[in-house]
């Protein structure tokens, strides 16, 4: 039994990795920001040894320092799942969460020499198409698609130089679970689907060879357990949690089209979409939503997972239709999308 302490572990990531140590038998302590709930993507509560509220963007994590020495003495490991994943932030705001968090989650590492495995994403690939090997170094910090990125990838820098035994963890875009769609909570890109399922955003700008490597939460959840179990094997090891085949654009749309209550999106080539043509509240539905996911839309990153798979013997399935409908169905019958055509 390993003494496990995780970040973040409030979140959707966060929460089913708790659940999946709790129930391999380590001792998991919770750290949480404003949500004390920890729960697994099935919604039951895990019973993690403890539960600890915390500011990661704050020195010790804004603990006392009585607590602060405690909990870096008591742990083996932290895994670091905390992060914003919103798209709409200032420079700043990712900074203080992403990459300062970051160095204040190396620095409770520090102090008790615990080993540290880190999540973070695939695309700190950046805007980059083809191969994208586990090994391949940062893009230069002009060449993200977004802020969040960029913090993402300073925030791989930080643990890198850090000294400690670490590994990193990189998901792709996480989504229901791989049998049944399952997801507990609809962040993220369920906002934007849900207004082209509703016939409210209609036109997206894609590029016709572009793809979506949406990931399971069970094959991510499973492969940061995976990883955890393996920290001597993996130490200083970046490896990917994604899509055996990435979903083309051009399926994503055919999926929601799929459905009669819903209206499948027109994909529009990106280098001739003009947002400002738009109907005035579909213009303003791109510019607060549809426009900030709009360059995972316009790319084509291949991730290779032979390291990931190496060292835990993990395959994943891919992104494919068939995905989609199961996420689709789940959203449906969730309620978060309408199960029959509007009157």
């Amino acid at each position: 039994m390993n003494r496990i302490l995780v970040t973040g572990a409030a979140g959707l990531i966060g929460g089913e990795v708790c659940a999946r140590l709790v129930a391999a038998g380590h001792r998991v302590t919770a750290l949480v920001h404003r949500n004390p709930l920890v729960c697994g993507n099935d919604g039951w509560d895990v019973p993690v040894s403890e539960t600890i509220g915390c500011d990661i963007r704050q020195e010790m994590l804004g603990l006392d320092s009585e607590t602060f020495a405690r909990l870096a003495r008591e742990h083996d490991l932290v895994i670091h799942c905390a992060a914003t994943i919103r798209f709409d932030l200032s420079d700043e705001e990712y900074e203080a969460v992403n990459t300062r968090g970051t160095a204040n989650v190396i620095a409770l590492a520090k102090a008790g020499g615990a080993g540290l495995l880190h999540v973070s994403t695939a695309y700190v690939c950046g805007t980059r198409d083809g191969p994208i090997g586990e090994d391949d170094p940062l893009p230069a910090s002009d060449a993200f698609a977004n802020g969040y990125e960029a913090s993402k990838a300073a925030g791989e820098r930080l643990v890198c130089e850090s000294g400690l035994n670490f590994a990193i963890a990189r998901p792709a875009i996480v989504l229901g679970e791989y049998e049944n769609g399952r997801i507990r909570g609809f962040d993220a890109l369920y906002a934007a689907f849900r207004l082209m399922a509703e016939g409210r955003i209609r036109t997206i700008p894609v590029r016709e060879d572009g793809t979506l490597n949406f990931v399971p939460i069970d094959h991510v959840a499973g492969g940061i357990v995976a990883i955890a179990q393996q920290m001597g094997a993996a130490s200083g090891g970046t490896f990917h949690l994604v899509a055996a085949q990435p979903l083309p654009v051009h399926e994503f749309a055919a999926a929601i089209g799929g459905y009669a209550q819903f209206h499948a999106p027109d994909l529009a080539r990106h280098d001739r979409f003009d947002a400002s043509v738009l109907p005035a509240m579909e213009r303003r539905l791109h510019r607060r939503v549809a426009g900030l996911y709009a360059g995972y839309f316009q790319r084509d990153p291949r991730f290779d997972d032979g390291r990931f798979r190496a060292l835990t013997g993990i395959e994943s399935g891919p992104a494919d239709r068939a995905y989609m409908q199961r996420l689709i169905d789940f959203c449906i019958a969730d309620g978060f999308l309408p199960s029959a055509p509007a009157d």
